[in-house]
């Protein structure tokens, strides 16, 4: 019996069937000698131990189309990234790294700035146009007023999305919005630090209507994105290639060197500054990450 991992706690996976059910399920000894963990999103055979109480054993996990490392999910069409325009601030360094992990594992990726009921229209253009303007599609949301919920699921329709963001920018509050049957545990944030209490423990796929899913996931504030050289970071800033031709040196990595096309195009103001500067950091932090 085939189905998919659509929760896994404490060692124990609930596989979703089609027309079945949902089963509780160990996985075999095999997965843990050959090092393999089942993931939420993994499509899987089951073998059935008792139909009346929903119980099965994980025999066999399908080749994956796709595995993240953080949130460590498996077969997903779309990665949503989702900040709060305002409470808490949006930490563009942070989205900046969600991108650039997206991209390095190549997943489709849209932009979704909730809470815009905070801020006034010129507000959220001054950062959303920055990341438009480089190509990424971004949608503007309020979860608390309705606003851009039929763009949203226009968005995800057809596909199984990773909704990721740090703690406080309304995942779960956004997820009660587009389906009204397993309602997520929203959380409060703490005023004194602007962050929210961590209400997600754990990656579940959440049905919100025929073949449309979502992934929510624990909320993050690290993000790490092993196996990535210094040198290929360029790569996923998606607006430098127009300006890398004028580059004196090949491989030019756009931080010292002189006659750098990336660095005249960001003083004409054709590449923004904060993304560059998001860019300087991340290339910094590479040169010095040890290897191991």
């Amino acid at each position: 019996m085939q189905g998919k991992i659509i929760k896994g706690i404490a060692g124990f996976y609930y596989v979703h069937v089609a027309e079945s059910g949902v089963y509780e399920c160990k996985a075999k000894g095999v997965f843990r000698n050959q090092k393999i963990k089942p993931l939420v999103g993994d499509d899987v055979e089951i073998a059935v131990i008792d139909e009346a109480e929903k119980k099965g054993n994980i025999e066999q996990i399908l080749p994956r189309k796709n595995e993240l490392i953080r949130p460590a999910v498996a077969n997903i069409d779309l990665a949503m990234i989702l900040f709060a325009a305002a409470k808490p601030q949006p930490n563009f360094n942070l989205l900046d790294r969600f991108l650039v992990m997206m991209q390095y594992q190549n997943v489709p990726v849209k932009i979704c700035f909730n809470k815009t009921d905070l801020v006034t229209e010129e507000e959220l253009h001054r950062f959303a146009d920055i990341y438009q303007n480089c190509g990424y599609d971004t949608l503007a949301v309020s979860a608390k007023e309705g606003w851009g919920m039929e763009a949203l699921s226009e968005a995800l329709a057809g596909k199984t999305t990773a909704v990721a963001g740090p703690s406080g920018v309304g995942k779960s509050s956004l997820i009660n919005c587009l389906q009204p049957y397993v309602q997520m545990e929203t959380g409060s944030i703490s005023e004194k630090i602007e962050r929210g209490r961590h209400t997600t423990r754990h990656s579940e796929i959440i049905p919100i209507c025929g073949n449309t899913y979502v992934m929510d996931t624990p909320g993050f504030s690290i993000l790490d994105i092993p196996g990535l050289e210094k040198e290929d970071l360029q790569r996923y800033y998606p607006e430098f290639a127009a300006f890398e031709p004028y580059c004196r040196f090949k491989g030019c990595s756009h931080i010292s060197e002189p006659d750098c096309g990336i660095k005249e195009a960001l003083e004409a103001g054709d590449i923004s500054s904060l993304r560059y500067e998001n860019y300087r950091l991340l290339y910094e932090e590479r040169k010095h990450m040890k290897k191991y």
